[in-house]
């Protein structure tokens, strides 16, 4: 009897670690927000395919949808996507210059497994940002509601199941926070009781509300600009971290109360603080990674203490990477990303910034450097080898790859979308996808499509 109560605990003490270390009530087979259940980048489902086939993976299905850059969310058996329904006007992609359009915002809820639409939720939203397809941020999923954010600043908390308005809030009105050029972009986070959002406007760069009525817990900031990176929380001398970049600084907040713990000057060119940090264990101690536009970014070695951190390298135009649009990843001793100068994957030794390889062949696919050339990445976790990643590229290939710090080996693509954007004079897709159900959810400004990776 005592064996088996041993036996009881220890299981449910497990379990109680896995959630708390996952910061999402979510299934395993979920991806309920932007990068995945604990908002990281890592695929950690099994019985995947070894790789892609050459006639490609099996599409499950297609359906229509309308612009935007938001990727999908995937919980519950049901994938929720935002999309802008333009009835008239053109998108002009000027990074100078704002596109007035006229249309709506929706947020769509699919049958994860036909892709049959369940509910729509829209609503009247005129545009004046630039590269205005549409929203830019994924919805995030949490304890039977969706919390969705649009280009234009409308916060809004729906019912997971039938789309039903809990409560609204709109920055620019409640805020008088300015759109961003680029539009709205940082994807709203679930923590604890708390939903925190990248809203801008004096003091209020970083906004806490509580995530059942919207009622502003706390505020925090100011900064030139708000910026474009999602809030992100990291371990760090033994407390959570909630990390705001905004165009200013990298800033490290306490998540319950909105207390800046330290601030650090890191100001990449046009506001555009975009990737969200990363941090990993080293013989050097725990680091941070941040860079942007510009060749702005940096390696800092984190203080046990929580302190302010201590800088380690600088990129610069020969070594580091300036990640930009899509957010990098370390592995081992080895920092993977895309530079937005070059437009080429590359591979960082850590501890140095030099360079280890570059390669065009998972993002512009061409022979020629590409300025912003960009390719989304999701590592496997185990029981694969952590090196194995799916790669999006802005060309709409779906990409395996093992990726070492030796080399970049393709382990089979596929077309998965049509370019269906532009930027710099090339047709782009820029949007995030989902790995959710052994699948992949990716969307461009016409479709959303679902292809199958599990093993056969």
């Amino acid at each position: 009897m005592m064996d088996q109560l041993v036996r009881t605990a220890l299981a449910c003490s497990v379990a109680v670690c896995l959630a708390l270390d996952s910061g999402s009530s979510a299934r395993g087979d979920d991806w309920p927000q932007w990068m995945g259940p604990r908002r990281d980048g890592v695929w950690r489902e099994a019985g995947l395919v070894a790789a892609i086939p050459a006639a490609g993976l099996p599409v499950t299905w297609r359906v229509p949808v309308k612009g935007g850059y938001a990727g999908p969310a995937v919980a519950d058996g049901r994938v929720y996507l935002m999309d802008y329904d333009r009835p008239a006007g053109d998108v002009a992609n000027s990074p100078n210059d704002r596109t007035e359009l006229v249309g709506r915002e929706r947020v769509l809820c699919l049958d994860t497994a036909t892709g049959k639409l369940l509910w729509t939720h829209e609503y009247d939203c005129p545009y004046a940002i630039s590269y205005a397809s549409g929203p830019r941020c994924t919805p995030t999923v949490s304890g039977g509601k969706v919390y969705t954010l649009g280009a234009e600043g409308n916060l809004a908390c729906l019912e997971a199941e039938t789309g039903r308005v809990l409560w609204a809030r709109d920055f620019k009105r409640d805020y008088q926070a300015p759109t961003p050029i680029w539009g709205f972009c940082g994807h709203p986070l679930v923590e604890d009781d708390l939903l925190i959002c990248l809203v801008g406007g004096p003091g209020s760069v970083a906004v806490a509300f509580d995530k059942e009525t919207g009622q502003e817990r706390w505020r925090a900031l100011t900064a030139s600009e708000s910026g474009y990176c999602p809030p992100t929380i990291i371990a760090q001398g033994g407390t959570r971290q909630l990390m705001i970049w905004d165009a200013d600084k990298l800033n490290a907040l306490e998540p319950a109360t909105g207390r800046v713990l330290w601030s650090q000057p890191l100001k990449p060119m046009y506001g555009m603080s975009i990737m969200a940090p990363q941090v990993a264990d080293t013989p050097a101690g725990r680091v941070l990674f941040a860079s942007g536009i510009g060749g702005v970014g940096a390696l800092f070695r984190l203080a046990a203490d929580g302190s302010a951190p201590g800088l380690l390298w600088q990129v610069e135009q020969k070594t580091g990477v300036s990640c930009a649009n899509s957010t990098p990843f370390i592995a081992g001793d080895t920092l993977y990303g895309c530079d937005c100068q070059t437009g080429m994957l590359t591979a960082v030794d850590l501890t140095t910034g030099e360079r280890r390889w570059e390669t065009l062949e998972p993002t512009t696919g061409g022979e020629r450097r590409s300025k912003h050339g960009t390719a989304f990445l999701v590592r496997e976790a185990p029981p694969g080898d952590g090196t194995r990643t799916w790669i999006f590229s802005e060309t709409g290939d779906l990409i395996l790859a093992r990726l070492t710090p030796e080399k970049y080996e393709e382990l089979g693509r596929m077309k998965l979308l049509e370019p269906t954007n532009e930027c710099f004079g090339r047709e782009v897709v820029w949007s995030h996808p989902a790995f959710a159900g052994r699948s992949i959810f990716a969307r461009n400004d016409r479709e959303l499509v679902c292809v199958s990776a599990a093993a056969r």
